[in-house]
């Protein structure tokens, strides 16, 4: 069986290719700023003095780092709803359940990306801007915060990349996204190449953009923690650290 473009630009023209891109796309988000802002809270949780803080942000990374994601996908699907009868109703939509797994999922990488970027910090600029009367807030904010940024934006941008094609996977519970779309098609037709390519192809042009946005977020916080006021106190602290 031959490659047929008229399937092939008929696919990827159609409309159920685009509303899989919306959907993975959709979900890549809103898992992806749920994952960073659960990371943020388990890395602090890790460099906590209370050990039992520490223990349970342990715990977290290990256990959804350690188990596949399509098995947490799977569980909070299959399983939970047998847990938790209210998630039996019509509101657990498979995207719903695709976010709160995909989220914790991330959120326990994302914990390892911030912490890294925690500890990169210079401990002596933290204990100069206490010495100027910052409070822990403010110390934070304006002088952790710009340098953990400018540390983690490549690594969380790459895992936004890979969570674009992890979403895939919610194919397993039903979401109608782009490869569960394909995967239909494939189903009716049996034009395996022409609907496998039109999805590489909606896959390539999705990921080129994030990448070059990525590109002007790397350049625009290079320049603002430069030549900004976080850049200029934290240059600052620096030499005051030094001292």
């Amino acid at each position: 069986m031959n490659f047929d473009p008229a399937v092939f630009f008929g696919a990827l023209t159609s409309q159920g290719f685009r509303d899989g891109a919306i959907t993975a796309i959709a979900l890549t988000v809103v898992s992806q700023l749920t994952a960073v802002a659960i990371g943020l809270v388990v890395a602090l949780m890790r460099g906590s003095g209370y050990r039992v803080l520490r223990a349970i942000g342990w715990t977290y990374v290990w256990i959804f780092r350690a188990v596949p994601t399509l098995v947490q996908l799977l569980f909070v699907w299959n399983a939970l709803p047998q847990l938790f009868p209210a998630l039996i109703e019509g509101w657990f939509s498979p995207f719903l359940a695709a976010w709160f797994a995909l989220s914790l999922n991330e959120g326990a990488y994302m914990a390892e990306i911030v912490r890294s970027g925690l500890l990169a910090v210079d401990e002596g600029q933290q204990l100069a801007a206490r010495a100027l009367g910052m409070t822990p807030t403010s110390v934070f904010r304006r002088v952790v915060l710009p340098q953990v940024m400018r540390v983690i934006i490549p690594p969380t941008a790459n895992e936004f990349i890979t969570m674009l094609k992890i979403t895939s996977l919610a194919s397993a519970i039903s979401l109608q996204e782009l490869l569960s779309y394909t995967q239909q098609s494939i189903s009716i037709t049996f034009r395996f190449a022409e609907y496998y390519a039109a999805a590489a192809i909606y896959y390539l042009v999705i990921v080129s953009i994030f990448m070059a946005f990525q590109a002007w977020l790397e350049r625009r916080f290079q320049w603002t923690s430069q030549r900004g006021e976080g850049g200029r106190l934290a240059t600052t602290l620096r030499g005051l650290g030094a001292r």
